[in-house]
């Protein structure tokens, strides 16, 4: 889930960190799909070593999709997966590794935050069933039409937690078992310190563990995000409404013979690149301080700012009261670190370990505005509500008393043809058959609207309700963090306890910064520890951090992960149970179970202040992991050895192709039937260390590869070999450093320099829109300038007639001529044109000089040839309407008088005789 809102607000604070994928589309010859060939130079100018794949940033919008229903079942799903890795791979293009991270068992303090979701979306799954039955039942009761309810598989998205899938078997986080990868290989002799590396994924959290790596290549690929795409109402698959305001009618035909009737009303989704050396760019110019009483390293710096963002929320902890990414909290919290960095004499952190002293300065910093904060916060919500107000005011003092519906309903610009609108196919006939009910149906009321065919439509007119409220319930909020007392009315209501009760404070404050210390020990240095967790729903306040530098941070060491049933068992609502096995399923549901009060069937949301209920705290029991594993015992002999295979803990697989280097090394020790871990020589795979073993079912070369997807063929010629890999081992007190590697070169700066205006010598800065600054202009070749002179010849403004003038503003009279058949619209020029100038617009593109011969000319691109001649597109007395044959004007010569094409062959003008576009 990541941090919510921080995309968003880095994206704007930071706009040059985001540029656009480009993206060579598959093409399609006599219906047969071409592949793209990703083993040509990436389009977008940037050659990546390494791709990652977080696939629980694909298998979710794979099982969620925004623009069409979700899949009917796991075949579907995995199709729609495979379809996904290979665009991605097409942009990306890795010359060196692909590695793909399934989520496998999270540690304990992800289960929080796992279990809330998926309680949640249990919840809502059953509230909306309820809600679709209930209206389907009204609009067939009141003759609505309703296609028939599909009795389909249904895919629970719930099933894709951390399920053992092949052979991406190893605990963890997908994203932070590729971080894991990195940090291990960063610490091998052989490792390039040069590797650029992309990282797919949608969370948040994936920029601060990408800017923790410290590499300077370090680039991460999402799906651009979209707000307010279309989807299809759940009861009759139809756009432009919800479930709720279904109405039964039935669906216009779409196409001649209805087919795009399954088309989407929307375009595939895209990818961004977010950088993160120009994040880095942004961070070392906004962190650097003068006047320290120490050295000023930027790359501390960073890890102090990620440190810092931790107080916003994340997976783990809950975001402190009076930090809300929205309210600018990260801003206020660097520039309080700015201020007392001078006091605390170093920085915060060093390799994922907190000097807790130093927190608490700044800690204690924050807490002196929080009542500010608070103030500021109910200031400018009651603020918003009033510019809700006024502008609900003038909405109903603007709209009309009366909104005819039907075909009669007003369209904006340009969305008569977007789903859901009627438009009328013959507007003649559907007026006078309006008229005709009107005169024969004397008891139809004048508000009543009709379809398309003149009946009365069920919808009827919209009135202006004189009931509507002035302003929306606004939620109940019995802290009141804005008056007087607000710190004994928060844990009162929050933790059912007296704000006196000081003992209890420091246990919550202690298990938080237990939590900050562990979150950063996971980011730079793996995790910390298996067992520890979270206890409470709520953070504490910045000012009750007094004291934490004597609390301990240390974490029990050596604690193994759940194994994967016990984790589902922790994370599942019991609507979820039928991933479980039979016995272990009857422990969520039966009501004598030890452990039944872990599954709620319905539990509380509390708002804490905001106004959705997704926002809200989702108010569910703690998992007690000894009672659980106390229940589990007595189940653990009734699993199956297919379930108990599926319960065991395994490894990560490398896959290599006939032509790889390695193919024929891991051959070998197939064919030999070594027995022992092998050292994986880095000679043949770009410096990548670990260990080999036998895979008792590894995927050979030339042997049959059976598709676990019935939808897909088996692979009958396979050149791949597999063998299991495991990173390089270390110690258990081993510390792996959080610095730039010796041998990195830092990436050329895109940020404009702050001093270039001094030393710039009066030059213009060019900003970098992509990945390579010296990335060569467009250039049209011969065939695409034949085409713009057949297309365009006589001018550059849009469409044909762009560079007619405008009328003066005293004439009155009709600016076009009426239409001869077959002929195209002429506007109706002003006599006073001189005939030798009419329809001479610009040159040809090709006779247009390359280069303005003003002071400090540069090249002009043909696109900057075409605005300079817009500009002086409408002059006036420039064109003159002449009757030349079929009503058309002559066409002149473009090329000084010579005789133009006669009508037969080419109707684009004449090539020059020489120059740089010579077709000689």
């Amino acid at each position: 889930m990541g941090v919510p809102a921080f995309f968003r607000w880095l994206s704007r604070k930071y706009p040059s960190i985001i540029v656009n994928c480009v993206e060579e589309k598959p093409k399609e010859c006599n219906g047969v799909k071409i592949p793209v060939d990703a083993s040509k130079p990436n389009p977008n100018d940037v050659e990546f070593d390494n791709l990652y794949l977080d696939m629980n940033g694909i298998i979710h919008p794979c099982t969620h999709p925004e623009d069409k229903p979700a899949p009917k079942n796991e075949d579907e799903m995995m199709v729609a997966i495979f379809e996904y890795i290979d665009r991605l791979f097409n942009i990306v293009r890795p010359r060196r590794l692909l590695y793909m991270a399934i989520d496998g068992v999270a540690p304990r303090a992800k289960m929080n935050q796992q279990r809330s979701r998926r309680f949640r979306a249990s919840k809502e799954g059953m509230e909306a069933a309820v809600e679709k039955q209930r209206v389907r039942e009204e609009i067939l009761a009141k003759g609505g039409f309703l296609p028939p309810e599909e009795i389909k598989e249904r895919f629970d998205s719930n099933c894709i937690t951390p399920v053992i899938l092949s052979d991406a078997s190893a605990p963890g986080e997908g994203e932070h078992k590729i971080m894991d990868y990195i940090r291990r290989q960063r610490a091998q002799p052989n490792h390039d310190p040069n590797t650029h590396h992309c990282l797919c994924g949608a969370d948040a959290d994936l920029i601060m563990l990408g800017l923790a790596t410290h590499e300077p290549n370090f680039t991460i690929i999402r799906e651009e995000f979209k707000p307010n795409k279309p989807k299809p109402c759940g009861l009759c698959n139809q756009f432009g409404h919800e479930v709720k305001d279904c109405e039964g009618l039935p669906r216009e035909k779409k196409g001649k013979h209805d087919e795009l009737a399954d088309s989407l009303p929307c375009a595939e989704g895209e990818f961004i690149f977010l950088r993160l050396n120009v994040l880095r760019e942004y961070l070392e110019r906004e962190l650097t301080m003068a006047s320290l009483p120490f050295t000023f390293d930027v790359e501390r710096s960073i890890d102090d700012w990620v440190f810092m963002c931790f107080f916003v929320g994340n997976d783990f902890l809950p975001h402190l009261p009076s930090l809300e990414i929205r309210e600018g909290a990260i801003d206020r919290l660097v520039n309080i670190y700015k201020n007392v960095v001078h006091k605390t004499g170093g920085y915060l952190t060093e390799s994922g370990y907190v000097n807790l002293q130093r927190v608490q300065m700044i800690m204690l910093a924050v807490g002196e505005v929080e009542d500010s904060i608070f103030k500021k916060r109910k200031d400018d919500e009651d603020s918003f509500r009033r510019r809700q107000k006024e502008k609900r005011k003038r909405m109903k003092r603007d709209q009309p008393a009366f909104s005819p519906g039907g075909i009669l309903t007003p369209h904006a610009l340009g969305s008569r043809n977007s789903p859901g609108s009627q438009v009328a196919s013959n507007p003649r006939q559907a007026a006078y058959e309006m008229r005709m009910q009107n005169n024969s149906s004397p008891s139809i009321s004048p508000n009543t609207s009709f379809t398309s065919d003149g009946s009365p439509s069920p919808i009827g007119g919209i009135k202006r309700k004189a009931e509507d409220s002035d302003s929306e319930p606004e939620p109940e909020d019995n802290v009141r963090l804005w008056e007087a007392g607000w710190k004994q009315r928060y844990y009162k209501n929050k933790f059912d306890v007296d704000a006196a009760d000081e003992k209890f404070r420091r246990k919550v404050v202690q298990s938080y910064v237990e939590g900050l210390c562990w979150v950063l020990r996971y980011y730079y240095q793996g995790c910390a520890s298996w067992k520890w967790y979270y206890p409470f729903h709520y953070a504490p306040f910045a000012s009750d951090f007094e004291g934490i530098a004597d609390m301990p941070s240390d974490f029990e060491k050596g604690t193994k992960p759940f194994k994967p049933l016990e984790q589902l068992m922790g994370v599942f609502p019991a609507a979820s149970g039928n991933f479980l096995p039979p016995s272990w399923r009857k422990l969520m549901s039966d009501p004598d179970s030890s452990i039944i009060d872990f599954y709620p069937e319905d539990f509380a949301i509390d708002l804490n202040g905001k106004k959705y209920a997704w926002q809200g705290v989702a108010l569910l029991p703690f998992v007690d992991e000894r009672r659980l594993r106390a229940a589990l015992e007595e189940v653990y002999p009734d699993l199956t050895p297919e379930e108990t295979k599926r319960n065991s803990l395994g490894g990560d697989v490398l896959f290599v192709g006939k032509h790889h280097p390695l193919h024929d090394f891991i051959l070998e020790l197939y064919q030999t039937g070594s027995t022992e871990p092998v050292d994986v020589p880095p000679e043949l795979c770009h410096g990548i260390q670990g260990k080999f073993s036998l895979d008792e079912e590894a995927v050979l070369p030339d042997q049959i590869v059976c598709s676990p997807v019935p939808m897909l063929r088996d692979l009958t010629q396979n050149a791949a070999i597999s063998i299991n890999f495991k990173d390089p081992q270390f110690a258990e007190d081993y510390i792996f450093k959080a610095v730039m590697l010796p041998g990195a070169r830092k990436p050329t700066p895109v940020l404009k320099p702050s001093d270039w205006e001094k030393s710039s010598n009066g030059r213009q800065w060019k900003p970098q829109l992509g990945f390579n600054r010296d990335r060569r202009p467009v250039h049209l070749d011969q065939a695409a300038f034949r085409t713009l002179g057949h297309v365009m010849p006589r001018g550059t403004g849009a469409g044909v007639y762009g560079n007619a003038a405008p009328p003066p503003a005293t004439y009155q009279g009709n600016l076009y001529r009426p239409l001869l058949r077959g002929q195209a619209q002429i506007p109706k020029l002003m006599s006073n044109m001189r005939p030798q100038d009419s329809w001479r617009g610009p040159p040809p593109l090709f006779q247009q000089q390359r280069f303005d011969r003003g002071v400090g000319a540069e090249p002009l691109l043909p696109w900057n040839r075409m605005l300079q001649t817009q500009n002086a597109a409408f002059q006036p007395n420039q064109y003159q309407m002449l009757a030349g044959p079929g009503g058309y004007p002559p066409r002149r010569d473009d090329r000084g008088g010579r005789q133009g094409y006669p009508r037969e062959g080419r109707k684009y003008p004449l090539p020059p005789p020489s120059g740089r576009y010579s077709w000689n």
